[in-house]
């Protein structure tokens, strides 16, 4: 139960093994898995467990400056930006959005 969203380069496989294909298992991608009561962050099949209070809210805000090679992850609710996690690297290409939804049950939606 939960979602994966993240970024990625243009180049990722779209099949084959979990560490060529998943979002945040490889060098290509960088992810946020999403639960009821966890967040683990996902670069190069390195996992980053994100402690934060329990919530109602389940809106992930990302802000990427590409510029400047940061990409960061928030909660948001209706008042707060919770900041989760920021990535740092050198981008090489344009990025692009990626969505993971393991269940019927999760979903995605874009606002």
């Amino acid at each position: 139960m939960g979602a994966v969203i993240g970024v990625t380069y243009k180049g990722i496989s779209r099949r084959g093994g979990v560490k060529d294909c998943c979002l945040g298992y490889n060098d290509k991608s960088w992810s946020l898995f999403c639960s009821d009561n966890s967040y683990i962050a996902w670069h190069n099949n390195n996992p980053t467990t994100i402690d934060v209070p329990s919530s109602s809210s389940h809106r992930v805000g990302v802000y990427l400056d590409w510029p400047a090679g940061t990409l960061s992850f928030y909660r948001a609710s209706s008042d707060t930006l919770t900041h989760l996690i920021t990535f740092t690297s050198t981008f090489t290409e344009p990025l692009y959005p990626g969505f993971w939804v393991f269940d019927c049950a999760s979903s995605v939606s874009l606002k």
